[in-house]
Protein backbone atom coordinates (compact mmCIF):
# COMPACT_ATOMS: atom_id res chain seq x y z
CA UNK A 1 0.00 0.00 0.00
CA UNK A 2 1.29 3.34 -1.29
CA UNK A 3 1.16 6.14 1.61
CA UNK A 4 -0.26 9.44 0.30
CA UNK A 5 1.84 12.48 1.01
CA UNK A 6 1.22 14.79 3.32
CA UNK A 7 2.68 18.32 3.39
CA UNK A 8 2.49 21.05 5.56
CA UNK A 9 2.21 24.33 5.13
CA UNK A 10 5.09 26.53 6.52
CA UNK A 11 2.77 28.14 9.03
CA UNK A 12 0.95 25.23 10.03
CA UNK A 13 4.39 23.83 11.11
CA UNK A 14 5.31 26.83 12.97
CA UNK A 15 2.06 26.65 14.72
CA UNK A 16 2.75 23.21 16.12
CA UNK A 17 5.69 24.03 16.81
CA UNK A 18 4.31 27.00 18.97
CA UNK A 19 1.73 24.93 20.80
CA UNK A 20 4.51 22.10 21.56
CA UNK A 21 6.46 24.51 23.28
CA UNK A 22 3.32 26.14 25.44
CA UNK A 23 2.75 22.62 26.14
CA UNK A 24 5.76 21.60 27.83
CA UNK A 25 5.59 25.26 29.83
CA UNK A 26 2.36 24.07 31.01
CA UNK A 27 4.18 20.42 31.72
CA UNK A 28 7.06 22.30 33.59
CA UNK A 29 4.98 24.42 36.19
CA UNK A 30 3.34 27.20 34.04
CA UNK A 31 3.25 29.86 37.28
CA UNK A 32 6.36 31.50 38.47
CA UNK A 33 6.91 31.70 42.41
CA UNK A 34 10.02 32.64 44.63
CA UNK A 35 10.54 28.93 44.93
CA UNK A 36 10.93 28.24 41.54
CA UNK A 37 12.08 31.65 40.35
CA UNK A 38 16.10 31.92 38.81
CA UNK A 39 16.52 35.16 38.93
CA UNK A 40 17.05 37.38 42.28
CA UNK A 41 14.49 40.09 42.94
CA UNK A 42 15.96 43.67 43.41
CA UNK A 43 17.05 43.71 47.00
CA UNK A 44 14.66 47.42 46.60
CA UNK A 45 12.02 45.74 44.97
CA UNK A 46 8.49 45.89 46.43
CA UNK A 47 4.89 44.75 45.97
CA UNK A 48 4.07 43.32 43.03
CA UNK A 49 7.77 44.17 41.54
CA UNK A 50 8.32 40.75 43.74
CA UNK A 51 8.03 37.38 42.64
CA UNK A 52 5.58 35.75 45.74
CA UNK A 53 3.85 32.52 45.13
CA UNK A 54 0.84 34.19 44.32
CA UNK A 55 1.19 38.00 42.60
CA UNK A 56 0.11 40.90 44.31
CA UNK A 57 -0.12 38.80 47.75
CA UNK A 58 2.67 37.90 50.54
CA UNK A 59 2.00 34.60 51.73
CA UNK A 60 3.44 33.95 55.35
CA UNK A 61 3.72 30.30 56.88
CA UNK A 62 3.66 29.71 60.99
CA UNK A 63 3.14 26.68 62.97
CA UNK A 64 0.04 24.92 63.69
CA UNK A 65 -0.23 25.76 66.89
CA UNK A 66 1.77 29.42 67.06
CA UNK A 67 2.38 29.72 70.94
CA UNK A 68 2.43 33.04 72.90
CA UNK A 69 4.88 35.16 72.73
CA UNK A 70 4.98 34.74 69.23
CA UNK A 71 1.64 34.56 68.12
CA UNK A 72 -0.94 35.65 70.84
CA UNK A 73 -4.68 33.35 70.77
CA UNK A 74 -2.91 30.91 68.09
CA UNK A 75 -3.66 33.73 65.47
CA UNK A 76 -1.35 35.10 63.58
CA UNK A 77 -3.96 37.78 61.42
CA UNK A 78 -4.34 39.66 64.69
CA UNK A 79 -0.76 41.06 64.70
CA UNK A 80 -0.56 40.31 68.18
CA UNK A 81 2.62 39.00 69.71
CA UNK A 82 6.67 39.55 68.67
CA UNK A 83 6.26 37.45 65.08
CA UNK A 84 3.33 38.44 64.33
CA UNK A 85 3.85 41.70 64.40
CA UNK A 86 7.62 41.19 63.17
CA UNK A 87 5.68 39.85 59.88
CA UNK A 88 3.52 42.43 59.56
CA UNK A 89 6.40 45.27 60.20
CA UNK A 90 8.35 43.14 57.07
CA UNK A 91 5.40 42.39 54.94
CA UNK A 92 5.03 46.88 55.27
CA UNK A 93 8.24 47.25 54.38
CA UNK A 94 7.86 44.61 51.20
CA UNK A 95 5.13 46.87 50.11
CA UNK A 96 2.34 44.92 51.09
CA UNK A 97 -0.57 46.08 53.03
CA UNK A 98 -1.91 44.01 55.93
CA UNK A 99 -5.14 42.96 53.69
CA UNK A 100 -2.48 41.38 51.23
CA UNK A 101 -1.28 38.90 53.65
CA UNK A 102 -1.93 35.53 53.48
CA UNK A 103 -1.10 33.02 56.11
CA UNK A 104 -0.22 29.44 56.26
CA UNK A 105 0.43 27.03 58.72
CA UNK A 106 3.25 24.66 58.73
CA UNK A 107 4.85 22.02 60.99
CA UNK A 108 8.45 22.54 61.85
CA UNK A 109 10.31 20.15 60.54
CA UNK A 110 8.82 20.29 57.24
CA UNK A 111 9.66 24.12 56.82
CA UNK A 112 13.60 22.98 56.80
CA UNK A 113 13.18 20.12 54.72
CA UNK A 114 14.49 20.70 51.08
CA UNK A 115 11.72 20.84 48.48
CA UNK A 116 9.36 23.51 47.05
CA UNK A 117 7.20 25.43 49.18
CA UNK A 118 3.42 27.18 49.09
CA UNK A 119 4.78 30.02 50.84
CA UNK A 120 7.47 33.02 50.69
CA UNK A 121 8.93 32.98 54.12
CA UNK A 122 8.05 30.78 57.22
CA UNK A 123 8.66 32.46 61.02
CA UNK A 124 8.32 30.37 63.78
CA UNK A 125 11.39 30.94 66.18
CA UNK A 126 13.96 28.99 63.33
CA UNK A 127 17.72 29.34 64.38
CA UNK A 128 20.21 30.43 61.73
CA UNK A 129 22.42 27.44 61.57
CA UNK A 130 25.59 26.21 58.68
CA UNK A 131 23.36 22.91 58.77
CA UNK A 132 20.44 23.91 57.77
CA UNK A 133 21.46 27.25 55.34
CA UNK A 134 21.99 23.66 53.11
CA UNK A 135 18.50 23.41 52.52
CA UNK A 136 16.70 26.62 53.29
CA UNK A 137 17.33 30.64 53.00
CA UNK A 138 17.71 32.80 55.99
CA UNK A 139 16.86 36.40 56.31
CA UNK A 140 19.53 37.98 58.24
CA UNK A 141 18.21 37.59 62.36
CA UNK A 142 15.09 39.33 63.90
CA UNK A 143 15.73 38.39 67.43
CA UNK A 144 19.04 36.67 69.26
CA UNK A 145 18.08 34.66 72.71
CA UNK A 146 19.56 32.12 74.82
CA UNK A 147 17.89 28.94 75.89
CA UNK A 148 16.96 28.37 79.01
CA UNK A 149 15.83 25.36 81.29
CA UNK A 150 12.42 24.48 82.73
CA UNK A 151 11.17 22.47 86.06
CA UNK A 152 8.89 22.30 88.22
CA UNK A 153 9.25 24.06 91.68
CA UNK A 154 10.17 21.92 94.51
CA UNK A 155 11.92 19.29 92.50
CA UNK A 156 15.49 18.97 92.44
CA UNK A 157 15.53 20.24 88.99
CA UNK A 158 14.77 23.38 89.82
CA UNK A 159 17.34 23.26 92.47
CA UNK A 160 20.35 23.39 89.73
CA UNK A 161 22.44 25.88 90.03
CA UNK A 162 25.67 24.75 87.50
CA UNK A 163 25.94 22.65 84.36
CA UNK A 164 27.40 20.07 86.61
CA UNK A 165 24.16 20.04 88.35
CA UNK A 166 22.19 20.00 85.06
CA UNK A 167 24.66 16.75 83.74
CA UNK A 168 22.36 14.21 86.42
CA UNK A 169 18.67 15.46 85.23
CA UNK A 170 16.85 13.53 82.26
CA UNK A 171 15.67 16.46 79.60
CA UNK A 172 12.52 16.47 76.97
CA UNK A 173 13.48 18.79 73.74
CA UNK A 174 11.68 18.61 70.26
CA UNK A 175 13.50 17.41 67.81
CA UNK A 176 15.27 18.99 65.03
CA UNK A 177 15.78 22.07 67.40
CA UNK A 178 19.05 23.88 68.76
CA UNK A 179 17.63 22.66 71.80
CA UNK A 180 17.99 19.51 71.16
CA UNK A 181 21.40 20.17 69.92
CA UNK A 182 23.19 22.33 73.05
CA UNK A 183 21.62 19.04 75.52
CA UNK A 184 22.80 16.16 73.17
CA UNK A 185 26.03 17.91 71.90
CA UNK A 186 27.18 20.35 74.59
CA UNK A 187 25.30 19.95 77.46
CA UNK A 188 26.09 16.33 77.35
CA UNK A 189 23.63 14.91 80.38
CA UNK A 190 24.40 11.13 81.86
CA UNK A 191 21.12 10.10 80.80
CA UNK A 192 20.25 10.47 77.28
CA UNK A 193 17.31 13.32 76.89
CA UNK A 194 13.58 12.26 75.52
CA UNK A 195 12.84 13.83 72.00
CA UNK A 196 9.22 14.51 70.89
CA UNK A 197 8.04 15.76 67.39
CA UNK A 198 6.05 18.85 68.82
CA UNK A 199 6.63 21.78 71.75
CA UNK A 200 2.80 20.77 73.32
CA UNK A 201 4.09 17.20 73.70
CA UNK A 202 7.36 18.42 75.17
CA UNK A 203 5.68 20.45 77.64
CA UNK A 204 3.39 17.46 78.46
CA UNK A 205 6.33 15.44 79.36
CA UNK A 206 7.25 17.97 81.76
CA UNK A 207 3.77 17.82 83.40
CA UNK A 208 3.89 13.90 83.37
CA UNK A 209 6.58 13.67 85.45
CA UNK A 210 8.17 11.62 82.12
CA UNK A 211 11.59 14.60 82.48
CA UNK A 212 13.00 16.10 85.03
CA UNK A 213 13.40 19.51 83.24
CA UNK A 214 12.81 20.90 79.79
CA UNK A 215 14.81 22.99 77.39
CA UNK A 216 13.44 26.02 75.05
CA UNK A 217 14.13 29.35 74.02
CA UNK A 218 14.04 31.75 76.64
CA UNK A 219 10.50 33.86 76.37
CA UNK A 220 9.29 30.50 75.25
CA UNK A 221 10.57 29.53 78.88
CA UNK A 222 8.68 32.56 80.58
CA UNK A 223 5.29 31.47 78.53
CA UNK A 224 5.71 27.63 79.65
CA UNK A 225 5.57 28.62 83.34
CA UNK A 226 2.98 31.22 82.64
CA UNK A 227 0.50 29.56 81.01
CA UNK A 228 0.91 26.06 80.80
CA UNK A 229 2.87 24.69 83.75
CA UNK A 230 1.81 25.05 87.09
CA UNK A 231 4.29 25.58 89.36
CA UNK A 232 7.06 25.84 86.77
CA UNK A 233 9.52 27.61 87.57
CA UNK A 234 12.32 29.17 84.55
CA UNK A 235 15.70 27.47 86.06
CA UNK A 236 18.50 29.47 84.20
CA UNK A 237 19.32 30.01 80.56
CA UNK A 238 22.97 29.15 79.09
CA UNK A 239 25.11 32.15 78.89
CA UNK A 240 26.15 33.96 75.46
CA UNK A 241 29.48 31.92 75.37
CA UNK A 242 27.56 28.99 75.65
CA UNK A 243 24.40 29.29 73.50
CA UNK A 244 23.30 32.36 71.35
CA UNK A 245 20.56 32.09 68.96
CA UNK A 246 19.61 34.07 65.93
CA UNK A 247 16.29 33.72 64.64
CA UNK A 248 15.92 34.40 60.94
CA UNK A 249 12.53 34.42 58.92
CA UNK A 250 12.79 30.92 56.68
CA UNK A 251 12.67 31.16 52.64
CA UNK A 252 13.25 28.06 50.27
CA UNK A 253 16.62 27.10 49.54
CA UNK A 254 17.87 29.75 46.26
CA UNK A 255 14.27 32.31 47.00
CA UNK A 256 14.70 35.65 44.51
CA UNK A 257 13.24 37.07 47.99
CA UNK A 258 15.94 36.70 50.27
CA UNK A 259 17.72 39.87 49.13
CA UNK A 260 14.31 41.79 49.77
CA UNK A 261 13.56 40.29 52.75
CA UNK A 262 16.79 40.91 54.35
CA UNK A 263 17.11 44.08 53.79
CA UNK A 264 13.70 44.71 55.37
CA UNK A 265 14.56 42.98 58.45
CA UNK A 266 17.88 44.75 58.47
CA UNK A 267 15.75 47.80 57.89
CA UNK A 268 13.42 47.08 60.82
CA UNK A 269 16.03 46.85 63.16
CA UNK A 270 18.42 50.12 62.43
CA UNK A 271 15.28 52.11 62.72
CA UNK A 272 14.15 50.31 66.39
CA UNK A 273 11.29 48.57 65.44
CA UNK A 274 12.56 45.30 66.42
CA UNK A 275 13.53 46.35 69.26
CA UNK A 276 10.03 48.31 70.35
CA UNK A 277 8.43 44.78 69.21
CA UNK A 278 10.45 43.38 71.91
CA UNK A 279 9.80 45.90 74.27
CA UNK A 280 6.00 45.03 74.22
CA UNK A 281 5.91 41.77 73.66
CA UNK A 282 8.80 40.06 75.23
CA UNK A 283 9.48 42.38 78.16
CA UNK A 284 8.78 38.76 80.87
CA UNK A 285 11.65 37.27 79.18
CA UNK A 286 14.65 40.14 79.79
CA UNK A 287 16.32 38.14 82.30
CA UNK A 288 17.55 34.87 84.43
CA UNK A 289 20.02 33.54 86.35
CA UNK A 290 22.88 32.19 83.79
CA UNK A 291 24.38 28.47 84.80
CA UNK A 292 28.11 28.42 85.19
CA UNK A 293 30.75 26.25 85.08
CA UNK A 294 31.72 25.24 88.65
CA UNK A 295 35.05 24.81 89.36
CA UNK A 296 36.63 21.25 91.26
CA UNK A 297 37.71 23.92 93.72
CA UNK A 298 33.94 24.98 94.97
CA UNK A 299 32.88 21.67 94.37
CA UNK A 300 32.19 21.11 98.49
CA UNK A 301 33.34 18.01 99.29
CA UNK A 302 31.82 14.84 101.47
CA UNK A 303 30.65 15.53 104.59
CA UNK A 304 32.03 13.53 107.63
CA UNK A 305 29.84 13.45 110.67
Amino acid sequence: MVRPKIRFRKSALVAIAATAVMALGACAGGTTSSNTTSATADANATGEALPTVTKGKLTIATGDPAYSPWVLNDNPESGEGYEAAVAYAVASELGFSKDQVVWKRTTFDSAIAPGAKDWDFNIQQFSITDARKQAVDFSSPYYTTSEAVVAVKGTPAAEAKSLEDLKKLKFGVQTGTTSQNYVMNKLKPSTDPLIFNGSADVVQALKGGQVDAIVVDLPTAFNVIATQVENGTVVGQFTANEDRNNFGLLLPKGSALTPAVTKAVDTLRDNGTLAELQKKWLAGAASAPIFVQRSSSSVPGPSHT
